[in-house]
Order: C-alpha cells, then sequence, then structure tokens
C-alpha cells in the first residue's frame, strides 16, 4: 500500500466502490473533486490493483482549526490497519493546528478515541437532496 498527500495521478476510475449505503452517492468525478478541494487529503493507494482503497480529508484555515469530514476504506479492505494509517497520517498533518474536529456516528467513538480525540457535542444540518454533489433542480 502506498499513501499519497495529493491526488496529482488519480483520476475518477480509480474511486469506485465508495460512499457505501448513501442512498445518493457522489459519482467518482465528484468524489475527485471533493479530494481536490480539501484542505489536506492522505490517499491509500493499492499499486497492484491501480486503485484508490481508502482517503481522509480536511478542511482548515491552517491556522487554527481544521475539521474532517471524510474517512473511508473500501469494505474488502477493512480490518487491515488502512483506516488507522489515514487517521495517524492526517493528525501529523495538523499537528500544528489547535483544534482538530470530527463529526461520527456513536459507534465510532471508541475508534477515535484511540487517537487521543476526546467526545464533544456538536450540531449539523443535513441537505440530503445535495447527498451526490449534483444540484437536482
Amino acid at each position: 500500500m502506498v499513501y499519497k498527500n495529493n491526488v496529482d495521478d488519480i483520476s475518477p476510475t480509480m474511486l469506485n466502490g465508495f460512499f457505501v449505503d448513501w442512498p445518493n452517492p457522489p459519482i467518482p468525478q465528484t468524489h475527485l473533486k471533493l479530494l481536490k478541494n480539501s484542505s489536506k487529503v492522505v490517499i491509500a493507494f493499492d499499486e497492484n490493483t491501480d486503485e484508490v482503497v481508502g482517503f481522509i480529508t480536511a478542511i482548515s484555515d491552517s491556522v487554527l482549526s481544521a475539521y474532517i469530514p471524510f474517512l473511508e476504506v473500501l469494505p474488502e479492505h477493512k480490518n487491515k490497519g488502512i483506516g488507522k494509517e489515514l487517521v495517524k497520517r492526517m493528525l501529523q498533518q495538523l499537528d500544528d493546528i489547535y483544534m482538530i474536529d470530527l463529526c461520527c456516528d456513536d459507534d465510532l467513538i471508541s475508534y477515535y478515541k484511540n487517537f487521543g480525540m476526546i467526545k464533544s457535542n456538536g450540531m449539523l444540518v443535513r441537505n440530503y437532496e445535495m447527498q451526490s454533489g449534483i444540484t437536482m433542480k
């Protein structure tokens, strides 16, 4: 497995199978756009299959705050330490930032506690009609 901090050599054809269980998942072209537009990214790339098998993104002001919106590993590559390595590498990239926030489901709290994160409260808005990243109006 190769870990990259950029998407320079990534094409939409390398981004299949993500956003599992999303009713309106982004298409690979939209997925690539969100990776490119992120402040920081770490990609897990399988050179044998020429595909991305996991990714993590951060959005940051590069001064005090960062938010980690996405961590995903393809289902067939889970439980191999890829997600752990992605989080570790992202936190290293953000080690000069005061606050790093992440929202997750309750069943993932213990996973993120392993990285020294603490549980907090949060508020959010979800516009599910925009989940695919494509305006449906």
